[in-house]
């Protein structure tokens, strides 16, 4: 599903910020990357949806080779891909609905059934009270409910995640490590999360890789 041989990125073609990585992830895998702030988590894990380009090496990510990667192929993978961000990166005068409708959209569903498939994940989230809301009428928990919402909408086979409970409340968090337990546990899809704190009894088998000046190691 996702394989990096000899993997180097940096920023500036210079000081590189993950050297020589190397790592195998395989489909149906629910990972975990640790590592301090700055290591080296969210380059990485950007890497792997083409926002930033290899600087050496190799890296294929469902099939797909990211080297040199054109716009068309590059399209086409992220169809395959769903994206959760820190910061949300939900768009501001969109209604929720119309927000976990924008994956959908773009890999052509049709209307009707992509708001059978919003009012499902909505109530998964635990939101269906707020149908018709915006981005800033939300708390922060329920705005990255709404990402991740977003993110599974499409049916992705790789689910990537940076810190999507780095900020929350209790309540929210819970709520969004069981949506992607369950969309790996019972969806199959691969989920890989940057944390700094994996959280105590996941209750579900993962592997761990770590950074650490710009190394990549499995954590056994």
């Amino acid at each position: 599903m996702i394989l990096a041989k000899n993997l180097y990125l940096s920023y500036d073609n210079k000081h590189n910020i993950i050297e020589n990585g190397n790592f195998n992830i395989k489909n149906g895998e629910f990972i975990f990357i640790s590592g301090s702030s700055g290591s080296g988590k969210s380059t990485l894990l950007k890497s792997l949806y083409g926002q930033i380009p290899l600087n050496a090496g190799a890296l294929l990510v469902n099939k797909t080779d990211l080297k040199n990667i054109n716009n068309k192929n590059l399209q086409n993978l992220r169809k395959n891909i769903g994206i959760v961000f820190q910061d949300y990166k939900l768009i501001q005068n969109y209604t929720i609905e119309e927000n976990i409708m924008l994956p959908l959209k773009i890999n052509g569903y049709k209307y009707e059934q992509s708001m059978q498939q919003v009012h499902k994940l909505l109530n998964h989230i635990k939101l269906k009270n707020r149908l018709g809301y915006y981005p800033p009428q939300l708390s922060g928990g329920e705005q990255q409910r709404v990402a991740v919402a977003r993110a599974l909408a499409h049916n992705p086979r790789i689910i990537l995640a940076d810190e999507p409970t780095g900020n929350l409340d209790d309540y929210s968090a819970n709520v969004i490590w069981n949506l992607l337990r369950g969309a790996n546990e019972q969806l199959g899809i691969t989920v890989v999360v940057v944390t700094h704190k994996i959280p105590s009894n996941f209750g579900l088998y993962y592997r761990q890789l770590s950074i650490n000046d710009g190394v990549i190691y499995e954590v056994s």
